[in-house]
């Protein structure tokens, strides 16, 4: 793929490159616009919720008006102040992270976040809502509610629910559609159902979403796993557990994307593992409608550029003419 790639460029070193994708010729550019929920966005790429933040940090390397959307950490109605440290360690193929969703609470995201995004007209705004109970996610919808900038909400059902002893809401088919069904009365924006992977069954759960009113769907969230130091004999996070995000877990996130696309209508953002553009192109033939790039954003700051003209390279090679084209292709 390299070499072909290369040959865009008429020598083996041209373009920007994601992977062993090149960015190639300029001469004619793809239709890479994909929907939402109703929402067009200007090119599938986005960022993962929790690797990103509101893009502040990163918009020294990354001009944040070429994405498809920021997806922004976590939100929740109050501030939380996460969990203890250490909260995160390397692992093959990966990090574990258990930052328990620190966040300064909705005043602050909206007088500080929300201001600053809306810098960037061609760049959506999703913003990614927590809480520990309903309530606390009806209270942050019903404020995000009162800001037109933001285009979609997307909801991270991996928090857990106090009254049902700490179980995510994601874990439990019943308790997703319940709380599915409870916002979608209360929101303005559409809403899209972040689904946890730590579950039998991926397809009850997107189902579940989808018969409860869900405009959309993410998947997956990270996979729980654990991290020992032998030398010291403690776990290598406070936590015990923590999310496993990474590489590693991209044919697991694949194989779950193309699932719940045989399984719904509702379209999908895909994300879990991806770091180039050929693993982006995989959960669009998988019948993702659009991507979101995380854990390696920590890696190379770069990475969601690099992707979005891979993507686009690869669609010029095949003469794609519109991104469509591309989504749920595989045979």
């Amino acid at each position: 793929m390299r070499e072909i790639l290369n040959n865009q460029n008429g020598n083996g070193n041209g373009g920007s490159q994601s992977g062993s994708i090149a960015a190639g010729s300029q001469e004619w550019k793809p239709d890479l616009r994909t929907t939402i929920a109703g929402v067009e966005f200007q090119n599938p790429v986005m960022t993962a919720s929790g690797t990103f933040g509101s893009g502040m940090e990163y918009g020294e390397f990354v001009d944040l008006n070429r994405l498809g959307a920021v997806v922004t950490k976590g939100v929740a109605n109050v501030p939380w102040p996460g969990n203890p440290t250490p909260r995160v360690a390397e692992v093959y193929g990966g990090m574990l992270n258990a930052i328990g969703l620190q966040n300064p609470g909705i005043d602050v995201f909206m007088e500080r976040d929300i201001p600053f995004l809306k810098q960037y007209d061609k760049t959506k705004i999703i913003v990614n809502v927590c809480g520990k109970s309903v309530q606390d996610y009806v209270d942050v919808v019903e404020r995000l509610g009162e800001e037109p900038a933001v285009a979609l909400l997307e909801i991270n059902v991996s928090c857990p629910n106090v009254k049902e002893g700490a179980i995510a809401f994601g874990q439990k088919a019943d308790a997703l559609y319940n709380i599915t069904a409870e916002l979608k009365k209360h929101a303005k924006q559409p809403i899209m159902m972040k689904l946890s992977p730590n579950v039998t069954d991926i397809t009850e759960m997107a189902r579940a979403a989808e018969a409860a009113g869900a405009d959309a769907l993410s998947l997956i969230n990270t996979i729980t796993g654990m991290k020992i130091d032998i030398h010291r004999r403690k776990f290598a996070i406070a936590n015990k557990t923590g999310g496993m995000s990474g590489p590693a877990i991209k044919p697991i996130a694949v194989r779950m994307v193309w699932q719940v696309a045989q399984a719904v209508k509702l379209p999908i953002l895909g994300m879990g593992g991806i770091a180039t553009a050929e693993d982006a192109i995989e959960f669009l033939l998988a019948g993702a409608s659009a991507i979101s790039v995380g854990a390696m954003n920590f890696v190379n700051p770069y990475a969601t550029i690099e992707i979005l003209e891979g993507i686009e390279a690869y669609m010029r090679l095949y003469h794609m003419e519109k991104l469509s084209d591309l989504i749920g292709a595989v045979k």
